[in-house]
C-alpha cells in the first residue's frame, strides 16, 4: 500500500496536528492509557518503584527547526534543551538520554562533530548522561531525535487540574524566538519547574513551545475561557502582542494557580528564589458570561500547528 496520496482530503494534512493526535488516540484504543500515563501531556509518566518515571521525545529537523544560519553546536544544544523543557514542565528531574540520527551521506563530518559537542555541553551542564542512540541513512536531510528519561518529584504537574477562577502565570518573556535566536539560546526551566511542583497552590503546568495562543487551551478547564489582559503579557523587546501569542519556541512555563491562593506570597517567594526570571500573572479562567471586554480574544490568534 502506497503511504502517500495526491487527494488532499485523504491526507493527514487535512486533519492538522490536533485532530491527528485525537485520531491516533482512537486507533490505539486501550493500548494507550489516559494522560499522564499515555498520550496527552509533555511527558509520559511511567510508574516504576517509589518514583514515577518521565519519558519524552522530540526531534530537530533541518529546514524546520534549524537552518544553515544556526551553528551546529547550537542545534545539538537545542535538541537536548527542548526535551529538558518537557521534563521541567512536569516538575521532574532528567536522568538519561538517547539520540537517534537519520542522516544524508553527504553531511559534513565537522558539522556533526560540532553538533555532538553541543549535546555534550548540555549533558555536562545538567548532569544528564547520553546513554545510547542510533544512526540511519536518510537521503536528502538531517533528522535528530532525542529521547529523555526523567524522574518525577513528589508531585507530578500535568496539564489538567485548573478550575474556573484560577490564575494564569508565565515565566520569562514571549515572542520573537527566531529573530532573537532565543529558540536555541534558551535555558530550560528545570529548577523553576521543580520549585513550582512543590507549591500546593499550583494546579497545572506546561511549557510554551507552539505559542501561548495555542498552548493555553491545553490548560483551560472545560466550560471556561482564558481571560488574558494584553498589558500583562511579558513581550520580548521588539515584538508585539501577536508575536508573544503566536511565535512559539519560547520554552517558558505557563502554569495555573488556585483562585484561593495568596498570589502575593507566591510572587514574593518566586522573586526571592529566582530574582533574574520574570514572573507574570496573565489573567484567569472565567465563564463566557464573565469574559471582560478588555481581554484578548484568543480566537483571533493562532500558534504553530504541525501538518497545516
Amino acid at each position: 500500500m502506497n503511504p502517500f496520496t495526491d487527494q488532499p482530503a485523504h491526507s493527514i494534512g487535512s486533519l492538522g496536528e490536533q485532530r491527528l493526535i485525537a485520531a491516533i488516540r482512537r486507533w490505539l484504543g486501550t493500548a494507550s492509557p489516559e494522560a499522564p500515563f499515555g498520550i496527552g501531556d509533555d511527558c509520559a509518566v511511567v510508574p516504576a518503584g517509589r518514583a514515577a518515571q518521565l519519558l519524552t521525545v522530540d526531534p530537530v529537523i533541518h529546514g524546520q527547526h534549524f537552518d544553515d544560519a544556526v551553528p551546529p553546536r547550537a542545534v545539538g544544544e537545542k535538541l537536548f534543551k527542548r526535551n529538558l523543557s518537557d521534563i521541567a514542565a512536569m516538575g521532574g528531574r532528567p536522568r538519561a538520554a538517547v539520540v537517534a540520527l537519520a542522516l544524508d551521506a553527504h553531511v559534513r563530518i565537522d558539522w556533526l562533530e560540532a553538533f555532538y559537542r553541543g549535546l555534550a555541553a548540555v549533558s555536562r551542564r545538567f548532569s544528564v548522561p547520553l546513554v545510547g542512540g542510533d544512526v540511519a541513512q536518510h537521503q536528502g536531510g538531517i533528522v535528530a531525535t532525542l529521547t529523555l528519561v526523567g524522574e518525577a518529584g513528589p508531585r507530578v504537574l500535568t496539564r489538567r487540574g485548573a478550575k474556573s477562577g484560577d490564575w494564569i502565570y508565565v515565566t520569562g518573556h514571549l515572542g520573537g524566538s527566531l529573530p532573537s535566536r532565543h529558540h536555541y539560546r534558551f535555558t530550560p526551566r528545570l529548577a523553576e519547574g521543580a520549585w513550582l511542583a512543590r507549591r500546593a497552590e499550583v494546579r497545572s503546568m506546561m511549557d510554551v513551545s507552539d505559542g501561548l495562543a495555542k498552548d493555553i487551551h491545553s490548560l483551560t478547564p472545560q466550560g471556561t475561557m482564558p481571560a488574558i489582559c494584553p498589558e500583562s503579557l511579558p513581550i520580548r523587546k521588539g515584538c508585539d502582542v501577536r508575536a508573544a501569542l503566536c511565535d512559539g519556541e519560547d520554552y517558558e512555563l505557563v502554569f495555573t494557580v488556585s483562585a484561593k491562593a495568596d498570589t502575593a506570597a507566591l510572587e514574593r517567594a518566586w522573586k526571592r528564589t529566582f530574582p533574574r526570571t520574570r514572573l507574570s500573572c496573565l489573567g484567569r479562567f472565567v465563564h463566557r458570561a464573565e469574559f471582560p471586554a478588555s481581554a484578548i480574544k484568543l480566537e483571533e490568534f493562532h500558534g504553530y500547528e504541525h501538518l497545516r
